[in-house]
């Protein structure tokens, strides 16, 4: 049986973690960064990427997925609107829920 005491905890936890999150929103709403070009042109490119067909229910880690995809798209319409080439890289003021998404990601 699931305890329900410490799921009431995770809750005002996820709550405290959010109010956080409000802060730092407001003290780095983007953070500059420099990726290679070759990752910068493929998130680009899952920006411009149409997806065709419906969906169906999602299992836990087909949710993650598509989640991640989607926060690359919003990382490479970023780049597309903002994003600066210099040479082999390209410059750009990410925000900072997007570099975190991609952080969590590589973990």
């Amino acid at each position: 049986m699931v305890d329900q005491e410490q799921y009431a905890r995770y809750r005002d936890d996820s709550k405290v973690l959010a109010a956080i999150g409000e802060h730092v929103a407001a003290q780095a709403a983007r953070v500059t960064m420099r990726l290679p070009r070759a990752v910068a042109e493929a998130a680009v490119d899952a920006w411009e990427r149409d997806e065709l067909g419906g969906r169906g229910p999602d299992s836990h880690e087909e949710y993650l997925l598509r989640d991640r995809a989607a926060e690359l798209a919003f990382v490479g319409l970023a780049i597309s609107e903002r994003g600066r080439w210099e040479g082999e890289e390209v410059v750009i003021d990410l925000d900072v829920a997007s570099a975190g998404a991609a952080l969590r990601a590589s973990q």
